[in-house]
């Protein structure tokens, strides 16, 4: 496979490209009998050997199992999912991808809980995105689901979600995508290593209210960072005093929070209302 060229840095989506064409052209195939052997269309297959797509990690746990290559395609789809983010975003996904503790707070449905039919709602509307376009929209699905395998991965990380009441009260979908949403909602946060609270409307105002979103992530080696989102801007903190004030600010939500358990009977309650509105 060609090389790049000194001082230049090849994208994990061009590196996952160039792959699926070496082991094609290793295999003998064309790419018309690659479509005809695996059941995708032969143009969208081409795409992605071009590098001007990014499928779901779906695909390629399938071209891997037909090419009889292990997990390769796997591991660089896990690479080149991060193109599909902006680069401002880049630094945190690396960081999420290996956190071995987390800790979430946000207003809506958290990107790591999402399905694919209610992230692919919610960023089919244009300012989601940027872009119209379904390719653009899928690119993101995929990237956001690649995000969520990030719960069950082995070893699995310890996650704690804090989220707003809200988020369960202003269903951003239709109603079998919505029902579909909380349902898995619902089987997460019994996961043994996820942790799901809502904080109540009764608790009031709070400290990050109208301020977007607070991730705080812990790796292996105890280092750890603080992340705020709020509309298009996103701000890593790794200063110690910075990430210990946002801990603070967490552990405050926290406190405000519904137990566990009274999370849990609140979001059946919100099940059982959309399925008998």
């Amino acid at each position: 496979m060609t090389e790049p060229l000194d001082g230049e840095r090849e994208s994990g989506r061009a590196v996952l490209g160039r792959t699926l064409k070496f082991l094609r052209e290793k295999a003998g195939k064309s790419l018309g009998q690659l479509a005809e052997e695996t059941g995708y269309d032969k143009s969208y297959l081409s795409r992605l050997e071009s590098g001007q797509r990014l499928s779901k990690v779906t695909v390629m746990e399938d071209l891997d199992s037909y090419y009889g290559c292990s997990d390769l395609l796997v591991s660089h789809w896990r690479v080149a999912r991060h193109d599909a983010f902006k680069d401002k975003y880049k630094a945190y996904m690396r960081l999420e991808a290996t956190a071995r503790f987390m800790h979430v707070y946000t207003a809506d449905v958290p990107g790591l809980l999402q399905t694919e039919e209610f992230a692919r709602e919610v960023l089919s509307e244009p300012q989601a995105t940027g872009k119209a376009d379904s390719e653009a929209v899928e690119e993101q699905v995929a990237a956001r689901l690649g995000r969520g395998l990030t719960l069950g991965r082995d070893p699995a990380p310890s996650v704690r979600f804090v989220i707003d009441e809200l988020a369960f009260r202003r269903p951003s979908a239709g109603r079998d995508t919505w029902e579909g949403q909380l349902l898995h909602v619902e089987s997460v946060a019994q996961w043994p290593n996820v942790v799901v609270q809502v904080i109540p409307f009764s608790a009031g105002i709070h400290p990050l209210m109208g301020k977007g979103s607070l991730t705080l992530l812990w790796q292996q080696d105890g280092s750890a960072v603080a992340y705020t989102e709020g509309g298009s801007s996103g701000v890593l903190m790794d200063e110690p005093e910075d990430v210990a004030h946002h801990r603070l600010s967490y552990d405050r939500l926290r406190d405000l929070a519904l137990s566990p358990s009274d999370s849990l009977k609140l979001i059946r309650a919100v099940l059982k209302e959309c399925r008998h509105p």
